[in-house]
């Protein structure tokens, strides 16, 4: 039968290669330097590319399932709709947040204007405060008059807002591009699957022999798990207290709840969602029901960040749920949004090699004895 010259490892020499050991260091340095030249020439793009690797990990489960229930879309029709349903999922919502936000600071300019011409009145919630009355004096000291916000127009909207404007222009229209490429990626990603699995678990083994085979699972069980016990969950947060919004009557109900799931990514990052919709409320006057979103916030964000998420993320990898959110913390700190899933996966893959090198359990470097 003739060999498939397509498949991942076709073309793989059998035999060692004929090269005299000059000619295999001059061989290594000139790939560590094309390797470096090809990152530097993507550099720009390799959040994209990480972000489309992502979602195609946490996507392939549900993937397979589709390709065996519809095979003769696999390759074509099948990835288009994945991609359609992440945009529809993850892109869509941004948006929806994003056009009120800019609406919001076109008026936050307007305000500063009129507050500079006509000044602040004091609102009605600081009497409700303990010590209304002096804070209530305090406010008409600095802020009731025309002339106390001048300073802060002329600096920070005068001067700065044309530089504002700029700035976001040019790096919303960076995120579009990068954004597009992600979804393109995403979409080769799925369709040509099968040789991507194949070629890097043939270039793991290479590299790094048996262990680099398993730690390319791992690192593939964690992104797994990290996107089900981070995004999805954070999902359900936002439909839940979104709910709450509505029937406690804080305004906006579903912006305020699309806000609350994205920040609720970030382990309890829900709490700074639905503190701002209390003092929404609160700052309408309406204490009761700001107090009683506040509870259920707290129960909500307890439950989710406390048992569901530890045993999504923890229990995929079989990771105590301290090293998930060190990953977590750690990455979003060091590599931005995509550390989120990028942080656990690295750690994932480091205890994995601690664990067999230690002994506790078997793996390719587990040292004889």
């Amino acid at each position: 039968m003739p060999q498939d010259e397509t498949a991942p490892g076709a073309d793989r020499r059998m035999g060692p290669l004929e090269m005299s050991p000059p000619q295999r260091s001059a061989s290594l340095v000139a790939a560590l330097l094309l390797v470096l030249a090809g990152l530097f020439t993507l550099h720009e793009f390799i959040p994209a590319l990480v972000w489309a690797g992502v979602f195609a990990i946490a996507l392939w489960p549900l993937f397979q399932r589709a390709a065996a229930r519809f095979p003769r879309h696999r390759h074509e029709a099948l990835p288009l709709l994945f991609v359609a349903g992440v945009v529809l999922v993850f892109v869509l919502p941004l948006i929806v947040i994003a056009i009120p936000l800019a609406d919001d600071a076109h008026a936050m300019f307007e305000w500063l204007h009129q507050a500079e011409t006509n000044g602040v009145p004091a609102p009605a919630v600081l009497a409700k405060l303990p010590d209304g009355a002096a804070l209530t004096a305090l406010w008409q000291a600095h802020l009731s008059q025309p002339a106390d916000l001048s300073a802060l127009e002329h600096g920070a909207v005068k001067g700065g807002a044309a530089h504002i404007a700029t700035t976001i222009g040019r790096e919303t229209a960076h995120r579009i591009v990068l954004l597009g490429f992600t979804l393109l990626a995403l979409y080769f990603f799925l369709r040509d699957a099968d040789n991507v699995v194949g070629q890097l678990r043939i270039g793991a083994r290479r590299a790094f022999g048996p262990a680099g085979e398993d730690v390319g699972h791992q690192i593939i069980r964690s992104v797994q798990g990290t996107v089900n016990g981070l995004v999805f969950v954070a999902l359900g947060e936002g439909v839940l207290l979104g709910i709450a919004y509505a029937i406690a009557g804080v305004p906006h109900p579903t912006l305020f709840g699309l806000l609350t799931a994205i920040l609720a990514i970030l382990p309890f990052g829900a709490s700074v969602g639905f503190g701002v919709a209390a003092l929404a409320l609160f700052a309408l006057g309406h204490t009761a029901p700001a107090v009683v979103i506040i509870v259920i916030g707290a129960v909500v964000a307890f439950i989710a960040d406390h048992f569901i998420r530890p045993v999504l993320i923890g229990g995929a990898i079989r990771l105590p749920f301290i090293w998930v959110l060190l990953g977590i913390l750690g990455g979003f700190s060091a590599f931005g949004l995509v550390g989120l899933f990028v942080g656990p996966a690295i750690m994932a893959a480091l205890i994995l090699l601690w664990r067999e090198w230690v002994g506790t359990e078997p793996g390719p470097i587990n040292p004889g004895m």
